[in-house]
């Protein structure tokens, strides 16, 4: 069995174990949680669950959570999708503002720190009931979050793939319903999108100052090109979640493919990449001789992933591979 099936089964018997979970009875908890400060908002009794993290903890969270700290923009992503906004927000990965693709359905929210790096006295003005802590695993800084509300919750695992992550969170906001019809609805999409475009053999590279690194296939941009049938090139062809090491200008040949989409998340990125392109090693690349090269965004297809930049992703290739 291959590890894309292997993985598929992962994400059916997840989604069950979810859906049991989301079955559970909910309680009245009465008992105040530790204030970080006096601002803290009061404590009321209120209906609960408990819902197993990321790290397989069991945490009570409440059943109907009304102000949401989100401290990645996965999280963030999540939560608009399941048509939750969020009271505090971070900046997105390699910014110093939210992400681009979700100004518009973010403006007017307090931001409360950088990616999994938040603010604790700003977290504690925004008065959460919930707070989504991504991949967070600094444990300090998860217990002094905890103190704000013990309804903290690590929402993705190192090996989780999006869709994972993603129902985790939907089961957390006790929105597990909603979140099946958004990735039914992302399956519809890709769907459509096949009938649009033809096969092909795609490069999916973010730049670094370091130099040129591959997205591994089980990594988020790479998951949805995977998702419309595209390929792999040999040198790319690794079943990991993660990126390569930066390669040096003689290895550029392993960037190569029929297609080459190229990311930056910072400027040094940004001005290496215009500093190569002037190169012969680059010129030579396949992808480059045929016009068959398209700019992305970093800050978008370099995340762990969640719906609607999955749309994004989706959208990129389809412009590119239709256009």
């Amino acid at each position: 069995m291959s590890p894309l099936r292997r993985a598929g089964g992962l994400f059916a018997a997840v989604l069950a174990a979810l859906t049991v979970a989301a079955c559970g009875t909910s309680s009245t908890d009465t008992s105040a949680a530790p204030a970080a400060s006096s601002s803290a908002a009061p404590a009321a009794a209120s209906a609960t669950r408990e819902v197993k993290d990321a790290t397989g903890t069991l945490i009570k969270v409440p059943a109907e959570p009304k102000r949401v700290v989100t401290l990645t923009q996965e999280d963030l992503d999540a939560a608009l999708a399941l048509g939750v906004t969020p009271v505090g927000i971070t900046n997105g990965q390699g910014l110093d503002k939210p992400p681009a693709y979700l100004a518009d359905k973010v403006q007017g929210i307090p931001v409360v720190g950088n990616l999994l790096q938040p603010v604790i006295d700003k977290v504690v003005e925004v008065q959460p009931d919930l707070i989504l802590a991504g991949d967070m695993q600094d444990q300090q800084m998860l217990d002094q979050l905890r103190k704000i509300t013990p309804a903290t919750v690590v929402t993705m695992a190192p090996t989780d793939d999006w869709k994972l992550s993603f129902m985790g969170i939907g089961n957390t906001l006790n929105r597990l319903d909603a979140a099946k019809k958004v990735l039914a609805d992302y399956d519809a999409k890709v769907a459509e999108a096949k009938s649009k475009v033809e096969p092909a053999e795609v490069s999916i590279v973010r730049w670094n100052p370091q130099g040129p690194s591959w997205m591994e296939k089980r990594q988020f941009a790479s998951f949805v090109a995977t998702d419309l049938g595209l390929t792999r090139p040999k040198a790319q062809d690794k079943d990991g979640t993660a990126h390569s090491m930066p390669l040096s200008l003689e290895a550029l040949s392993d960037i190569d493919g029929e297609w080459l989409f190229l990311s930056t998340l910072t400027s040094d990125g940004e001005k290496a990449l215009a500093e190569v392109k002037e190169t012969p090693a680059f010129k030579e690349l396949k992808a480059v001789k045929a016009g068959h090269v398209a700019t992305v965004d970093g800050s978008v297809w370099s995340t762990r992933g969640a719906p609607l930049a999955a749309q994004v992703v989706l959208d990129d290739l389809v412009k590119a591979l239709a256009g």
